[in-house]
């Protein structure tokens, strides 16, 4: 009986001992699935008017509500609002003068666009001249019939330069920071270069450092 004993506590130990094996190895390969690379693979539709401020990097947010407030102060000036007729604007980028990377070139966008949909002025697309220029020198070379070609001296003059600049403030406080941004937009006279309108819009967003992962 002893030795049936002996033999039944022998198998039991060498299944307990197989089993924790079994756990070790799983635990092992679900550590692994844990520090494997990961992708962002489930998403959803969101409002992009929506304010989100997941970091204290310059937004879409931010974006949205400079182009609107300098929109509405240009079409509020005189010599866009009381003019016989809608003069014609061409738009400089607008200067990142800040040290954080600003899509510059999205905010110019977007206050053309902006600006285009008011229907208070006509835009003269600055940045597509030397596109047009090749355009005019293929022509010129006898590829494009006589009737469509288009000729030289056609081209709408320009009334106003629309052209301005981002600047940013950082203050650190203990566990506060600050971020003033400011955009100033000016309206330049082609004829005078006299600056007829300016705007600025500013922003201030302030942040308090916390421990991650609480």
């Amino acid at each position: 009986m002893l030795l049936i004993g002996l033999g039944l506590h022998s198998r039991f130990m060498r299944h307990i001992y197989s089993l924790a094996r079994l756990f070790g190895v799983l635990v092992i390969l679900a550590g692994m699935q844990g520090c494997g690379p990961k992708a962002f693979t489930k998403g959803e539709y969101d409002n992009p008017e929506r304010v989100a401020l997941l970091d204290d990097k310059f937004n879409e947010a931010d974006m949205q509500q400079m182009a609107d407030t300098v929109v509405q102060a240009i079409i509020k000036c005189d010599v866009v609002a009381n003019a016989a007729q809608r003069p014609v604007v061409a738009v400089e980028k607008v200067l990142n003068r800040t040290e954080e990377h600003i899509d510059t070139t999205s905010m110019t966008d977007k206050i053309r666009t902006t600006l285009l949909k008011s229907k208070k002025v006509r835009f003269v697309d600055k940045s597509g001249r030397e596109a047009i220029e090749e355009e005019y020198k293929y022509s010129e070379g006898g590829n494009v019939s006589g009737a469509t070609a288009k000729k030289r001296g056609k081209q709408t003059g320009v009334d106003y330069l629309l052209g301005g600049s981002i600047s940013a403030n950082i203050q650190e406080v203990g566990n506060d920071k600050l971020i003033y941004y400011k955009l100033t937009m000016n309206l330049t006279n082609v004829d005078s270069s006299e600056i007829d309108c300016t705007e600025e819009r500013e922003i201030r967003k302030k942040y308090r450092k916390r421990s991650m992962g609480l």
